[in-house]
């Protein structure tokens, strides 16, 4: 009898829950966290904290920041939240030098979880329907038409990717079945690029940077060990 083959998009194996979240420690109390800048041009809207460190406040442009705090944090009429950086008033520089450091260490402990699935598409994964667990390319990765994770509240995504990590204009990162943008994480080694107007959900961990097109959304957040570009940006937790 001849064998019946599942197409791959419609086979996306039942994987177990089993993947924890990744402990961001207090660089989860950024949206937006860098060492080398963070730079904005047109209308951006960010909802939560920023901050840069070792680099200091002459590298965080475009926001109009007016100091505040009695000189520990700046305000911005871009940003919902405080805007932190390495030549601020204590306890600002010891505080980011920790985010920092947990920044880095959880971008190490998500590249060494077990991975349930390897080269996935061979990097591509637009049209997919992806179920919690852990991915792996040696490869960059691309999304040049709508992917879906589908979990519930608890599930949880972890995203390793040896090269760049890319989604197309207008696309989308779409949550089904109750998934939540917190539980997930996309370790990448080389540049993030989210195309104008995509919709992206989940932590970016870069370690190097992460850069958003014309109107791009994130839900969630960009950490990256270089520095963030923005250009007409949503960025929210």
């Amino acid at each position: 009898m001849a064998a019946f083959v599942i197409p791959l998009a419609l086979s996306m194996p039942a994987l177990s829950l089993a993947a924890t979240a990744v402990n961001l420690g207090t660089a989860g109390n950024f949206v937006i966290l860098a060492k080398t800048g963070i730079t904005t041009t047109g209308v951006t809207k960010i909802i939560g904290n920023i901050g840069t460190s070792p680099i200091g406040s002459t590298a965080v442009t475009g926001f109009g920041l007016v100091l505040a705090g009695t000189g520990t944090f700046s305000l911005s009429a871009l940003v919902t939240g405080k805007i932190y950086a390495a030549n601020y008033k204590a306890p600002t520089p010891s505080m980011l030098t920790t985010a920092i450091s947990n920044m880095q260490t959880a971008y190490t402990n998500a590249a060494g979880r077990a991975p349930t699935v390897t080269e996935l598409g061979t990097g591509n994964i637009g049209g997919l329907t992806l179920t919690p667990g852990v991915y792996k390319w040696g490869t960059g990765v691309t999304i040049p038409t709508n992917v879906t994770l589908s979990g519930n509240s608890n599930a949880v995504w972890i995203f390793q990717i040896a090269k760049t990590l890319s989604i197309s204009s207008g696309k989308k990162v779409i949550l089904k079945g109750g998934a939540q943008a917190k539980n997930i994480f996309w370790q990448v080694a080389g540049v993030t690029n989210l195309g104008s107007a995509s919709v992206f959900n989940g932590t970016i961990l870069d370690k190097t940077a992460v850069t958003m097109q014309s109107g791009a959304v994130l839900n969630g957040r960009a950490l990256a060990q270089t520095n963030v570009t923005l250009i007409g940006n949503t960025v929210q937790n």
